[in-house]
């Protein structure tokens, strides 16, 4: 029996400002046979973001009907200025793909990996798929990133760096740390990562 490559769940996280997003996209962008899990918010889309592209955009009693029917391998709560904001990622968007072959790339906050790996210790498609890869930066670079990004206003920026003080310290439970230099360099750093992973994902056919 010959083997061939398993499918790959490739799961990227890190701070806000870290960078992260700009690798999931340019890693589909460069045609790598990787296609984006999209997940799910309750918050109104930003300028540019398309629903089912970006993200599906829920109302909160969609979401929570949705999560309530056991449709989400993951979901959480995130505080925000003026309301929670609920995230989540749905089952159909994770391990049919999976199953199908395909190679995925996630983008998702820390306590979402955390979800991940608890299900992956339950479900065999998920755990023989999973490279989770942090994305560590200097605080100081977060905060030039963000107000360059011009997304958010100095509050949000403070509590986001709040927030990044805390994710930091979960580096060391990922398979994989990539410190941010400049995009070509993490970019490449991420292609050394996904290069040693794939010969060690075999499964015989």
């Amino acid at each position: 029996m010959a083997a061939s490559p398993a499918p790959l769940l490739l799961v990227i996280a890190g701070p806000a400002g870290s960078g992260k997003s700009t690798l999931c996209d340019r890693l589909l962008q460069e045609g790598r046979e990787f296609s984006r899990v999209v997940t799910t918010t309750t918050r109104p889309p930003r300028p540019g973001e398309t629903n089912g592209v970006h993200y599906h955009f829920f109302s909160a009693e969609e979401f929570r009907r949705r999560l309530a029917a056991g449709e989400f391998l993951e979901w959480a709560r995130v505080h925000g200025d003026h309301e929670d904001r609920l995230y989540g990622t749905l089952r159909s968007s994770v391990i049919e793909p999976l199953e199908a072959g395909r190679n995925l790339v996630l983008n998702i906050d820390v306590q979402g990996v955390d979800n991940f790996r608890r299900i992956a210790r339950e479900n065999g498609t998920l755990r023989a798929a999973l490279t989770t890869v942090f994305i560590v930066v200097d605080p100081g670079h977060m905060a030039e990133r963000m107000r360059h990004r011009g997304q958010d206003g100095e509050p949000e920026i403070a509590r986001r760096l709040q927030t990044a003080e805390i994710e930091l310290r979960e580096a060391p439970k990922f398979d994989f740390r990539i410190e941010s230099r400049s995009r070509d360099e993490d970019f490449a750093a991420l292609l050394g990562i996904i290069d040693r992973v794939r010969p060690l994902r075999g499964r015989l056919v």
